[in-house]
């Protein structure tokens, strides 16, 4: 899951600043088109206010979507998830880094959680942000961080999901990917944004994917704005990836598009072992329950760190419908329900 899903607002959402009396002149197509426009008003508004709440509330806020500080809270998490039938990917907070010490500090997290998970035999790979690993400072830096996370990882049997960010790294981010899988490493897999308009063309040759819909702001040239253009290239891209016979993460909290994959895994003849379905820590649980107990597998993004409060900011502000989310938790929450 890496965190792929803005401040400048999608064209759609710009438009739901009209009038709320516009739902009651709708119906239909339109009514179900309009009303998702007004929640991500409404959630970009929630997310304006972040800056102001208290850190302690924000902690409390974020406890549900971050494992915690440690690599014991991770494993915490995880253990709990496989005892639910779900599988995990971890992921060591701490992007943009600023040295090559940190970077390689950075690995070093993930060499330890990788040897950790073994020692607790539990289900879950990890998922690696080049950045963290050095990308912007040192090319050879980064490729050398990541094969030795990668070749670690090999040898125990484990997977290694190298997450996508900005598309000022999408480029470098898809060679390194490749680069592995040319070294002979079959234990790594890409991230594919469905809201970048290259991302059809990436799909083609990649057989191990996690497919999101994507969250860096980015201009309208390269990416869809459109909420249901992102929807729409998310779809067309996921049956791109299964005709092609790609292992895809179908990363979405979005039931509509949810339902979009069980229709395209279906009509493929797809067993449930030749795809899953990946969400993020405490967002949707129950939909992912459901998801589990209809015999689908479901993998959880489970982060975890010291920089849980950069982290948690830029996530909701990155991605307003996650705000959201935690904002109907809460009120559900002091509502007792």
């Amino acid at each position: 899951m890496s965190h792929s899903e803005l401040s400048e607002p999608y064209a759609a959402e710009r438009e739901s600043s009209r009038p709320l009396v516009v739902i009651r002149r709708r119906s239909g197509t339109g009514l179900r088109r309009t009303i998702p426009r007004v929640l991500a008003l409404l959630d970009r508004a929630i997310v304006r206010l972040l800056p102001a709440v208290p850190r302690p509330v924000v902690q409390r806020l974020s406890s549900r979507y971050i494992a915690g500080p440690n690599l014991e809270d991770a494993l915490r998490v995880v253990r709990e998830l496989n005892a639910q039938g779900k599988l995990a990917t971890i992921d060591v907070l701490g992007e943009e880094v600023s040295s090559d010490d940190e970077a390689r500090a950075i690995a070093g997290q993930y060499h330890d959680v990788l040897a950790e998970l073994d020692a607790a035999g539990l289900d879950a790979g990890v998922s690696v942000k080049l950045t963290a690993l050095g990308l912007e400072l040192d090319h050879d830096l980064c490729r050398d961080n990541l094969e030795a996370v990668v070749r670690d990882a090999a040898a125990r049997g484990r997977f290694v999901r190298i997450d996508m960010e900005d598309s000022s790294t999408t480029e470098r981010t898809l060679q390194l990917y490749r680069l592995m899988r040319d070294e002979g490493y079959a234990n790594v897999g890409a991230v594919l944004q469905a809201y970048m308009r290259r991302t059809l063309e990436d799909a083609s040759g990649i057989d191990n994917v996690r497919l999101c819909k994507g969250i860096y702001v980015e201009p309208y040239s390269i990416a869809y704005r459109d909420f249901d253009e992102v929807r729409a290239n998310y779809v067309r891209t996921l049956e791109q990836l299964v005709a092609q016979g790609a292992y895809v993460g179908i990363a979405t909290h979005d039931e509509y598009l949810i339902e979009q994959a069980l229709r395209v895994v279906r009509a493929a003849g797809l067993s449930h072992d030749q795809y899953e379905f990946q969400m993020l820590l405490g967002v949707r649980p129950e939909r992912g329950d459901a998801l589990v107990a209809d015999g689908h597998r479901l993998r959880i993004y489970v982060p975890f760190g010291t920089h849980w409060y950069e982290y948690s900011l830029r996530r909701l502000q990155e991605n307003p419908k996650i705000a959201g989310y935690v904002a109907g938790d809460t009120v559900r929450g002091l509502l007792g329900r």
